[in-house]
């Protein structure tokens, strides 16, 4: 797996655009069009049509992605937007905090 800015479950704050301001956690990476889904940002309404007697149809609320040049990912200790590093740390690549050389990976 490629070293990359951002990962899923990273925290995350939109930086331009309609959005501007609001942080959420990253759902999904789409890096062939590179963009990404964060919770509850960017909302957008579809119609939906009823596929089966169970499922209802109806205008359904979801998330749209947004391009990665418009967030920034959020550092966990200094809690301010941060742009990334990387560092090898016993042998492996990790992302780190530019402002305060946290360790932005979680696993």
């Amino acid at each position: 797996m490629a070293l990359r800015r951002l990962r899923k479950d990273d925290t995350v704050m939109v930086i331009a655009g309609r959005e501007r301001g609001k942080t959420g956690k990253v759902l999904r990476v789409l890096e062939d069009e590179g963009r990404v889904l964060i919770e509850h940002v960017n909302m957008v309404k579809r119609h939906q049509k009823p596929r089966s007697a169970q499922q209802q149809g109806g205008i359904v609320e979801k998330e749209a992605p947004i391009h990665l040049s418009n967030v920034v990912p959020l550092c966990g200790r200094c809690n301010k937007p941060t742009r990334v590093g990387h560092r090898e740390i016993e042998g492996k690549m990790v992302r780190v905090c530019r402002r305060c050389d946290e360790i932005l990976d979680h696993s």
